[in-house]
């Protein structure tokens, strides 16, 4: 599959993720705050189930970059270095080792990071990390919406 041509010239999609758990491992939820020029998007979700921080917050930027319906350069901000350093370092490691660590094990979250290269293989995307809770308002707002995700998906009032 060809990968379309984003072009240079064109502003990119500013994406703030986080996601997380109550306790961790349990339930979770994910957050996403997409802008480009005025236009603002904001996308949650949730699994009342056990589920993990990691993959919360990988399914953050795969619901974001999945939602984006032409190839665009993207600026992906998130707290999470394991995110970050995952797609930016480590996968094409896990890949060259059939999906095992340096360790020889199995790699967590396999199917995400799957998922998230998928999602990344259409667009530009510039990966970013930004402190959690110092104030970035669109961090904020992400962690907000993961929260609500999570409430909405265990059936609690917002």
């Amino acid at each position: 599959m060809s990968v379309p041509k984003v072009p240079a010239s064109q502003e990119p999609v500013i994406i703030h993720t986080d996601g997380g758990c109550t306790p961790n491992p349990g339930p979770g939820g994910w957050g996403a705050v997409l802008r480009y020029g005025a236009h603002v998007r904001e996308l949650y979700g949730g699994e009342a189930g056990v589920t993990t921080n990691n993959r919360m917050e990988l399914t953050a930027p795969i619901e974001a970059l999945e939602t984006l319906n032409r190839a665009v350069p993207v600026h992906l901000f998130t707290d999470s270095t394991y995110v970050r350093n995952g797609i930016t370092s480590w996968l094409a490691g896990w890949k060259r080792n059939g999906w095992k660590t340096s360790a020889k094990q199995p790699v967590k979250n396999a199917d995400l990071w799957v998922r998230l290269e998928e999602a990344c293989a259409r667009h530009e995307v510039q990966w970013f990390w930004v402190k959690g809770h110092a104030g970035a308002a669109d961090n904020e707002l992400a962690d907000q919406l993961a929260t609500r995700g999570m409430r909405e998906a265990m059936g609690l009032t917002v």
